[in-house]
């Protein structure tokens, strides 16, 4: 395994890499092409030089409980990890969890991008961890309501969770749900000043990744109006182990849509078995026949023969040496994950909006 002590400068950009071993996500001696690819899509990109789970002189903002609603009338509970104290957030993540996960299943992650400098808004969604009953009055989260249980969700309570839609205006919009919900708290902090949406990324694990694509293709279906834009503010997609079809919904739908086929970069992260995740890829290749790069196990890094620069790819796929999926991959200190989201977000958001 190749290490660099010291920052690399990049041309034209102006990142800078800084370089540490890596754990998992590694698997054979590199030639130095093959090192350059690897590092571009495989080790943290950050604009200061540290890496993303350094030590910091200054300890991480304390994570703040949300308490917000969807269309339905159904409480959520979300939590909000600020990025470092007096440092603009490089990035406006939300991050959505497994079925049967919550917030506390990839909190690893989120400390992780947190402390990489990303401000991160991960939802417990429906029947999942804080958010167990209907917002009756004076109920919500820990309140009064009807109960709600993961294996109690049907297809259309996951649609819900990830719809946006009904309406000319989105922010009036008739059906929106926990990730809507959840980008509309951060609109408001854009609003202020707070957050920035317009670096607003996304990252799903497992069935949420399924739920993150759904929700990403919505985002880019809002029109813009007189006023400016209203939508296509996902500038990034990272999908972790993300699953194919259950309990009725499918990555089919989304890709019937042009956000997903050929505009929105993603990432995917899976395990060396992840027949879902190859799938996706495979069908993400032949949509992007210039734009994709590839790091199997026991392979050499691939990419498209049109990408001169593996930077200027817009579907990456990196495979684990590990059985692990959803949240337990991404919440797994030794994968290395966060490294791997982080390094794409820096990429993508590098790049000039068109």
């Amino acid at each position: 395994i190749l290490a660099v002590s010291r920052p690399l400068a990049l041309e034209p950009s102006p990142m800078a890499l800084h370089v540490r071993p890596c754990t998992r996500f590694l698997f054979r001696p590199l030639g130095l092409p093959a090192l350059i690819l690897f590092l571009v899509c495989s080790l943290l990109v950050s604009s200061d030089g540290r890496a993303a789970d350094g030590d910091s002189a200054t300890a991480a903002p304390a994570v703040e409980e949300l308490r917000l609603e969807t269309s339905e009338g159904i409480r959520i509970a979300a939590w909000y990890y600020p990025a470092p104290a007096e440092a603009k957030a490089s990035a406006t993540v939300i991050l959505v969890h497994d079925l049967e996960g919550s917030h506390k299943t990839v909190d690893h992650l989120a400390r992780s991008l947190q402390r990489a400098g990303c401000a991160v808004v991960t939802p417990d969604l429906r029947g999942h961890g804080a958010s167990t009953r209907t917002g009756q009055p004076g109920g919500g989260p820990g309140g009064k309501g009807d109960v709600l249980e993961p294996r109690m969700l049907k297809k259309t309570d996951l649609e819900s969770i990830a719809a946006a839609t009904g309406g000319r205006l989105r922010d009036q919009c008739t059906v929106s749900g926990e990730i809507e919900a959840v980008r509309n708290w951060i609109k408001r902090q854009s609003d202020t000043g707070t957050l920035d949406i317009d670096r607003l990324c996304v990252v799903g694990c497992g069935l949420g990744a399924t739920l993150a694509s759904l929700w990403s293709v919505a985002d880019w279906n809002w029109p813009p109006t007189t006023a400016g834009p209203q939508g296509r503010q996902v500038r990034a997609l990272a999908l972790v182990s993300p699953i194919w079809a259950s309990k009725g919904i499918s990555m089919s739908l989304p890709l019937t849509s042009e956000a997903l086929q050929h505009e929105i970069p993603v990432m995917l992260l899976a395990g060396k078995s992840d027949r879902d995740a190859i799938r996706l890829f495979d069908q993400l290749k032949r949509l992007r026949p210039d734009a994709w790069f590839q790091q199997r196990i026991d392979q050499p890094p691939e990419k498209a023969k049109a990408l001169d620069d593996p930077a200027k790819g817009t579907v990456f796929f990196i495979q684990a040496d590990t059985s692990l999926a959803g949240d337990k991959l991404a919440n797994d200190p030794s994968m290395n994950v966060a490294d791997q989201i982080n390094t794409f977000f820096s990429l993508v958001l590098a790049r000039p909006r068109e």
